[in-house]
C-alpha cells in the first residue's frame, strides 16, 4: 500500500498505480458482498495532494461502504524498512499523520479514520496513538502475525501450541480502545508473517488456529481481524485465487466458516479440564435457551471424551465436525462430510445427536478435530 500511486487518468488495474476504475469496481464488490472497507491511503511515498485526491474520489465512488481511511501502513517498521530514515519516531510519524489527517478532512469533511496499523509495536506506537488521536478516530487498528514464517521454528507444533504473549496484548489494545467507537480490530492478520510457513500455514492445522485465535480476540474485546491473504502460493490465505478468480477454499477458511456458524451473541466463561491434551473450548449464547459450544482438540493422536455441565436442564445437544486427514494435510478438510465448493456452495450432513441427561450431555472430539454443539436448554 504504501508503494502504491494515485493515477487519476489511469486505465486500471495495473500494479502500484490506483486509477478511478479500480476504486468503482471496489466499490461495486463492496455492495454487492455488503461489507465495508478499511481503505488504506499510501502514506510512506506520497504527496498530500496525491493523498487528498485519492480520498476524495474514494470517498465519493465507495460512500456508505466506506468505513474509514487509514493513513499508512505498519509504520513501526518505517525506520527499519528504508521508507523513513533511522532516526524516524513514533513523534515523526504523529506529526506527518496528523497533517494528512487534516488536508484530508478540509476536502472531504466528515472522514472517518482509523489506524495506526502498527505491525507489533503497541507500547510505542499503538497506545500513545489512540492516547493522542482517541477522538478522532473511528477504530484502532493493530497488526498481529505468530511468527516469522521464513523460519525453520514456525511449525505446525508452534501454531498450536498458542501464543501466550497474546491475551496480554489483547488486554493492552483493549484498554487504549477505551472511548474509541468502533473499539480495536487486528486489520492485518494470519499465522506467520512473510507469507507464511509453506506447508504449515496452508495445512489443516491452520483451520484449528485460527478457530483458537478468533475467539482469543473475542475474550480479549477485540472488535474481529481481516485475514491477509491471496493468490495461490503454499503460504496463507484463507480462499485461494487465481488472477481473481476463486481456485479453492484452504482449510484456513474452514476455521472461520466454524466460528461463524457458531452465531452471535455474548461469550460465557468456559472451562475444560482434559489433562495432558492440547485443548480449548468457548460457549456463545445465542440466546437465553440455546448455547453453540466449540471444542477444540489439537492433540495429534487421542481423542477428546467430554462430558458437558450446562447451567440448566439440557434439552438436546448435536455435534457437528470439522476434520482432516491429518494436521499437515493441505486439502480434504471438511466440515460434517462436506467441503466448501470454489463457488462458495456447502452442504454439510445432518448434526449428529448427543446423548443427554439432566445438565450434562457427553460425546467425543476425535484427534486433531474440532466441533461445534448446538445446544438447547429448557
Amino acid at each position: 500500500m504504501d508503494l502504491t500511486t494515485w493515477t487519476p487518468n489511469g486505465a486500471g488495474s495495473v500494479s502500484g498505480q490506483i486509477a478511478p476504475s479500480d476504486v468503482d469496481r471496489l466499490a461495486g464488490f463492496l455492495r454487492a458482498a455488503n461489507w465495508k472497507v478499511l481503505y488504506g491511503l499510501n502514506f510512506a511515498t506520497n504527496t498530500e495532494a496525491g493523498m487528498v485526491a485519492e480520498a476524495a474520489y474514494a470517498a465519493t465512488s465507495l460512500g456508505d461502504r466506506l468505513y474509514g481511511f487509514e493513513l499508512g501502513n505498519e509504520c513501526d517498521l518505517y525506520h527499519s524498512n528504508g521508507l523513513r530514515p533511522a532516526s524516524y519516531t513514533y513523534a515523526n510519524f504523529q506529526a506527518e499523520w496528523e497533517g494528512y489527517r487534516n488536508a484530508i478532512q478540509a476536502q472531504v469533511p466528515g472522514a472517518s479514520f482509523t489506524g495506526p496499523a502498527s505491525a507489533y509495536n503497541v507500547s510505542g506506537y499503538t497506545a500513545p496513538f489512540a492516547k493522542a488521536e482517541g477522538q478522532g478516530l473511528q477504530l484502532l487498528t493493530q497488526h498481529y502475525y505468530r511468527a516469522n514464517g521464513q523460519a525453520a521454528t514456525s511449525t505446525i507444533e508452534l501454531l498450536l501450541a498458542g501464543d501466550p504473549a497474546l491475551p496480554p496484548e489483547l488486554q493492552a489494545l483493549n484498554t487504549a480502545a477505551g472511548g474509541i467507537p468502533g473499539g480495536y480490530r487486528l486489520a492485518e492478520a494470519n499465522s506467520f508473517y512473510n507469507g507464511g510457513a509453506p506447508n504449515v500455514s496452508d495445512s489443516y492445522a491452520s483451520a484449528l488456529w485460527v478457530l483458537d485465535h478468533l475467539f482469543t480476540i473475542a475474550q480479549g474485546g477485540g472488535g474481529g481481524l481481516n485475514l491477509h491473504g491471496g493468490g495461490n502460493g503454499s503460504g496463507y490465505t484463507p480462499i485461494a485465487d487465481n488472477n481473481g478468480t476463486v481456485v479453492e477454499a484452504r482449510p484456513e477458511y474452514y476455521g472461520v466458516l466454524l466460528s461463524t456458524l457458531a452465531g452471535q451473541g455474548p461469550l460465557r466463561l468456559t472451562s475444560i479440564s482434559a489433562g495432558s491434551l492440547n485443548t480449548s473450548a468457548y460457549t456463545v449464547e445465542n440466546s437465553p435457551t440455546q448455547l453453540s459450544l466449540i471444542l477444540l482438540n489439537k492433540d495429534a493422536t487421542e481423542n477428546l471424551q467430554f462430558t458437558v455441565t450446562c447451567p440448566s436442564t439440557v434439552q438436546s445437544a448435536a455435534l457437528q465436525e470439522l476434520t482432516g486427514a491429518s494436521l499437515a494435510a493441505t486439502s480434504g478438510v471438511t466440515i460434517q462430510g462436506s467441503p466448501v465448493n470454489a463457488d462458495g456452495s456447502f452442504s454439510p450432513q445432518s448434526p449428529y445427536g448427543l446423548v443427554v441427561s439432566g445438565e450434562t450431555f457427553t460425546g467425543y472430539v476425535p484427534a486433531a478435530s474440532a466441533a461445534r454443539v448446538t445446544v438447547t436448554l429448557s
